[in-house]
């Protein structure tokens, strides 16, 4: 057992999703968004902090994290459990900030999230975008789409991140997970790599470059199915994103490309239940159409709320209605809706006392 995993206990006795821990303060822990120290933990020490880091982590990766200031990496504290660890230097010294990622992947229906999204999973080629903020989400409920096709078709299917935080076990697909920085230089590589492997899905772990999400669009272009998330709190952020990565002089021909692959686009945001009671999943959903093709090509994404409203009946919805909704429902209170809202006048009447 590691030093370190002590407080790995607390932080999953308390149903934790993160520990914080920075060289000259006391450990923290995140349950259900909020941010706490650990009770009687002293303030961290370089010696105690680098004693804890240092054991978990390889020689090899030490060295690059002593050389390059930064490191991300998946530790397995047992049967149970696995962090994504990302290792840092601050003003301060050393840090780190280790994600809870349960070894056994949730189901759709476990993670309550809207069926529709079950159409993604059955899908032969194309590309579909899991959005939203860190700590929103993103990955859990991409590993519970992979799961889906797992356990209802037979594909290979290839996942590319950094580091690989959920291990999926063969049921009727067969997985090859690749780890940047370790099986490959980097996902770009993964993806070139990728056209000579006969693929059925590819899930790219962060689509954030150029090269990357180029490689992306033509391999969903090329008939398979691409799954890959990007840093956006709505759906129609999220394409204008992918656009604003090329250069000027290539975006009419990204427009024209995205328009082809792009199959649907699920955004995320994790909200606060009211009374602290956890949080719950809030999705904005966008599908194909023959309207958002044309919207796309031409750049009127301004269109895209219409498009979504109007196809209410085949499952798409805006987050702000899912918000409303919750809401409505007493699920997350007035304050926690306003501070997630993207229309923030649609909930003015919430808003703290100065914000109004």
């Amino acid at each position: 057992m590691a030093k370190i995993d002590s407080l790995f206990d607390v932080l999953l006795a308390q149903e934790g999703s993160d520990l914080h821990l920075l060289e000259g303060e006391r450990p923290k822990i995140r349950v259900h968004g909020w941010l706490k120290p650990i009770e009687k933990e002293p303030a961290l020490t370089r010696e105690t902090l680098q004693g804890y880091l240092e054991e978990i982590c390889e020689p090899d990766r030490w060295a690059r994290f002593l050389e390059t200031m930064d490191l991300d990496f998946a530790y397995e504290k047992d049967a149970r459990f696995r962090f994504r660890s990302n290792y840092y230097f601050h003003l301060k010294g050393m840090g780190a900030v280790f994600r809870t990622i349960p070894t056994e992947i949730q189901t759709m229906e476990t993670l309550n999230l809207p069926p529709v999204l079950k159409t993604f999973a059955q899908l032969r080629s194309g590309l579909v975008l899991v959005t939203g903020p860190t700590g929103s989400g993103k990955s859990t409920t991409l590993a519970g789409l992979i799961d889906y096709i797992n356990q209802t078709d037979s594909r290979y299917i290839l996942t590319i991140e950094e580091p690989i935080e959920f291990v999926h076990q063969n049921r009727k697909s067969h997985f090859c997970q690749r780890e940047v920085g370790v099986d490959t230089p980097s996902f770009a590589a993964a993806l070139r790599d990728a056209s000579r492997q006969d693929t059925d899905v590819i899930l790219v772990g962060e689509m954030r470059d150029y090269e990357t999400i180029a490689l992306a669009i033509s391999a969903a272009a090329m008939g398979t199915l691409v799954f890959g998330t990007l840093h956006t709190n709505s759906a129609s952020k999220a394409i204008d994103r992918i656009i604003d990565v090329f250069p000027a002089e290539e975006q009419n021909k990204a427009r024209t490309m995205l328009s082809d692959s792009l199959r649907g686009v699920c955004a995320q945001l994790l909200l606060k239940r009211k009374g602290g009671a956890g949080r719950i999943a809030a999705n904005e959903i966008l599908l194909a159409t023959q309207g958002l093709s044309k919207s796309i090509r031409e750049g009127n994404l301004s269109n895209i709320r219409n498009i979504i409203q109007a196809g209410k009946s085949n499952g798409m919805q805006l987050m702000d209605d899912v918000i409303e909704k919750y809401l409505a429902e007493r699920i997350i209170d007035g304050e926690e809706a306003y501070f997630k809202a993207q229309d923030k006048k649609r909930f003015i009447q919430y808003a703290p006392k100065g914000l109004a």
